[in-house]
């Protein structure tokens, strides 16, 4: 599955970049929700694709707070 960002950039970030990327996909998340409880979303394939990312991001950033934990 291609998405516009894939796991290979998300690994490029630092963890105040992911947590950014992350409020940021949540935000969009949100705006999702509403369109489609308003009736406005037709991409409702969109919400699969944001939630996986959202996912990614925060195994990331936990596994980069678990290495920096150990090697301090």
């Amino acid at each position: 599955m291609k998405n516009s960002e894939s796991l290979k950039e998300f690994k490029k970030l630092n963890s105040s970049q992911l947590t950014e990327k992350i409020d940021q996909l949540r935000k969009e998340l949100f705006d999702l929700r509403f369109k489609q409880a308003t009736r406005q979303l037709n991409e409702t394939h969109k919400f699969k694709i944001i939630k996986r990312q959202v996912a990614q991001l925060l195994t990331l950033s936990k596994s980069q707070n678990d290495s920096q934990k150990t090697s301090v």
